[in-house]
């Protein structure tokens, strides 16, 4: 297992994002054609035929690429308990690539204690034996203050691993360490190594918000390739922020044209293809549970909830 030093690893763009949403929902719908419903829910087709209407009849519309999610849908470690993440694995259809790949809903793991990053950062985590990946998933959100919707969402935007679990996409589950023009570095492989170092890089990007992607204006290329060429994006919070700099890409007109097929020689879909499947799964990305006029912590606004102020603690 790694330590913890101040930068883990280079933006990369994921090999996932290169995948039209076409292939990612043949993907979530396996082999029965049937789509994952929202946290405890029995899954249904019924979602899974809207989400193909929507990508067919109205392309990429409504992906605003500054702001690809709230930030409280972003930072919200409470969004599902332990429980609900595994009712969410069990709904969804799942066929393992391989003999020796278990469906996450079965996949158990032993953890490495982590320590206290500091304020504002990750909290600890305690070790365990024989881990379940809904487990990880619910301490690793605790502890880095990342959704665990968020953290599910990247696990199938980066693997497959919801609904087409392998081998390799165990060891690099979130696509932590795998830079666009180097072999992933192993140090980092493996389910808890990869959900915690991305939630872990995610409460890095928030903390120290000063990088290439940040809140303001800012040229965001359409693909690894310079001679694809970049556009300006008003980045207007700081998930937003966080994504970019985690795949550094936003579609191309081509991918938001054609997301059922295969866009053009310059389309990345890795940011189109996350809010595509956090809109299936869970509702629109840019809700807000609290008026404007609150306080802008009951929102998340930042990563940061509202801070106790003598005896009063605010809920969210």
């Amino acid at each position: 297992m790694t330590v913890l030093v101040a930068t883990r690893r280079p933006t990369r763009v994921r090999r996932l994002a290169m995948v039209a949403v076409a292939a990612l929902i043949a993907v979530v719908a396996v082999a029965t054609g049937t789509a994952g419903a929202t946290p405890a829910t029995a899954a249904g087709s019924s979602a899974d035929s809207s989400v193909h209407s929507s990508v067919n009849d109205h392309g990429g519309r409504g992906f605003d690429p500054g702001l690809i999610i709230s930030d409280y849908n972003f930072f919200n470690a409470h969004a599902m308990t332990e429980s609900e993440i595994q009712d969410f694995l069990v709904a969804h259809p799942c066929k393992p690539r391989d003999s020796s790949s278990p469906c996450l809903s079965w996949f158990r793991q032993d953890t490495v204690s982590q320590p206290a990053v500091g304020a504002g950062h990750c909290a600890a985590y305690d070790g365990a034996k024989n881990e379940r990946a809904s487990r990880i998933i619910a301490k690793v959100a605790e502890a880095c203050g990342i959704s665990p919707r968020v953290l599910l969402v990247l696990l199938q935007k980066e693997q497959s691993l919801v609904t087409r679990p392998s081998a390799s996409g165990y060891l690099r589950a979130t696509g932590y360490g795998c830079p666009d023009t180097a072999d992933c570095d192993t140090e980092y492989f493996g389910f808890f190594n990869q959900v915690y170092n991305a939630a872990w890089q995610f409460r890095q990007y928030t903390q120290q918000p000063v990088r290439d992607y940040h809140i303001g204006t800012v040229d965001v290329g359409y693909h690894p390739n310079a001679a694809c060429g970049s556009t300006p994006v008003q980045i207007r919070n700081q998930a937003t922020a966080n994504l970019y700099n985690y795949t550094p890409y936003q579609p191309n007109a081509a991918a938001l044209a054609n997301v059922a097929q295969d866009g053009d020689e310059c389309s990345a879909y890795g940011n189109l293809n996350f809010w595509i499947l956090y809109n299936r799964w869970f509702g629109p990305t840019d809700t807000v549970p609290y008026p404007a006029i609150f306080a802008p912590c009951l929102n998340l606004v930042g990563g940061q909830p509202c801070q106790p102020v003598g005896r009063l603690v605010p809920t969210l």
